[in-house]
C-alpha cells in the first residue's frame, strides 16, 4: 500500500511540474488538426497524399504559400491555403517539421 501513494505521489508531482501548453502552441495544435483530416495523425499520412511530418520547414511553407497564392495547383490545399496568414502557414510549417 505505502508504494502505491508513492507511486500516486511521484504522478501527482509530475503532473503539477508539466509546464502548461502555450497560446501559440494550442492555436498551432488546433490549425494542424485540421490538417489531420487528409494527411493522417501529426502529418504522417500512409496513402496517395503526401506525409508532411518530418519535413523541411522552409520547404513546407513555401508549398503552403504557393498554394495559397495560386502558384501551385492542387485538388483542394490551394482553397484550404487561402483561410490562414502567411504567419500561421510558417507555424504549420513549423510545427510539422518537428515531428518524425
Amino acid at each position: 500500500m505505502k508504494s502505491l501513494f508513492a507511486f500516486a505521489g511521484l504522478s501527482v508531482a509530475c503532473l503539477v511540474h508539466a509546464a502548461p501548453p502555450t497560446d501559440a502552441e494550442r492555436t498551432v495544435g488546433y490549425y494542424a488538426a485540421n490538417c489531420f483530416n487528409c494527411h493522417g495523425t501529426e502529418g504522417k499520412a500512409v496513402s496517395a497524399i503526401p506525409a508532411i511530418a518530418g519535413r523541411d520547414r522552409q520547404y513546407l511553407e513555401e508549398t503552403l504559400k504557393a498554394f495559397k497564392a495560386g502558384t501551385k495547383s492542387a485538388t483542394i490545399m490551394h482553397q484550404l491555403a487561402k483561410g490562414y496568414t502567411d504567419e500561421e502557414l510558417a507555424a504549420l510549417a513549423d510545427y510539422f517539421s518537428r515531428r518524425q
